[in-house]
């Protein structure tokens, strides 16, 4: 039963996004009580689902970096020559995530301009610090037993790491990449403050035109994807998780 109303509900909010970002038109007679003085219900000046792309390529690209730098930090810090390094390595990434986005935004654009990069600086600082910590927490759960045993094979470092750590810390990294990758679907919103494409441009166009039905379209749709997406991510994990023979993160 409880898998049936998942699916269901995975069924009926893939079907709602693909509505409002192909076919918002059919929500007219939803959104129209919530415009002033005829103003139109629906978003119009951009095309959705390219707004929609161009939203999703700066999360990709975004996590990419976050994820590689995080893992590779993560992985420093758990060997012995660099585990001093540990505690700052921790304040830099929580620093990224400390520091207001709009803040990022602000000092960015001052270097880069307006547009994407900005927007990129501010979702890389803030997806460090997840995916940074559930790498160092899935390698340091590791059972020191089950470490003795892969020396007791002979595996050296890199066996070690590749064969038996990663593996073993993987339903947390991917935890890590999940948690990292919602907040940025949010995050990124602020960056059409900065001229970024992107479907912050709806709820901004709502908040300037006083439509609230431009905020609601905008909000639902990110708020969809990001559910989607993470839903998706965790199939993932799971299936992943299990071909490796390891139980996923949660269950």
């Amino acid at each position: 039963m409880r898998f049936l109303a998942a699916n269901l509900f995975r069924v009926l909010a893939l079907a709602l996004l693909l509505v409002m970002l192909l076919r918002p038109e059919w929500l007219t007679p939803v959104l129209a009580p919530l415009t002033k003085f005829g103003a139109s219900p629906i978003y119009t000046q951009n095309s959705l689902p390219s707004l929609a792309l161009s939203h999703l390529e700066l999360i990709l690209v975004s996590i990419a970096a976050s994820g590689i730098l995080a893992v590779l930090g993560g992985i420093f810090v758990t060997r012995p020559i660099g585990a001093d390094f540990l505690p700052l390595s921790r304040a830099i990434a929580n620093a990224g995530q400390t520091f207001p986005p709009v803040a990022v935004l602000a000092l960015a654009i001052s270097t880069t301009g307006f547009g994407a990069v900005p927007t990129f600086i501010a979702l890389f600082l803030y997806a460090l610090l997840p995916i940074f910590e559930n790498t160092v927490a899935g390698l340091q759960q590791v059972p020191a037993s089950v470490l003795d045993a892969a020396d007791g094979m002979g595996m050296n470092g890199w066996q070690r790491l590749f064969r038996v750590e990663l593996p073993l810390a993987l339903p947390l990294i991917i935890e890590g990449l999940k948690i990292a990758t919602v907040i940025n679907i949010g995050t990124a919103t602020i960056g059409s403050t900065v001229a970024a494409k992107g479907l912050g441009e709806v709820i901004i166009a709502g908040l300037i035109n006083d439509n609230t039905a431009f905020i609601l379209q905008g909000g639902l749709i990110v708020g969809l994807m990001a559910v989607l997406i993470y839903d998706g991510m965790e199939m993932i994990e799971r299936s992943v998780t299990r071909k490796i023979g390891l139980q996923p993160h949660g269950d």
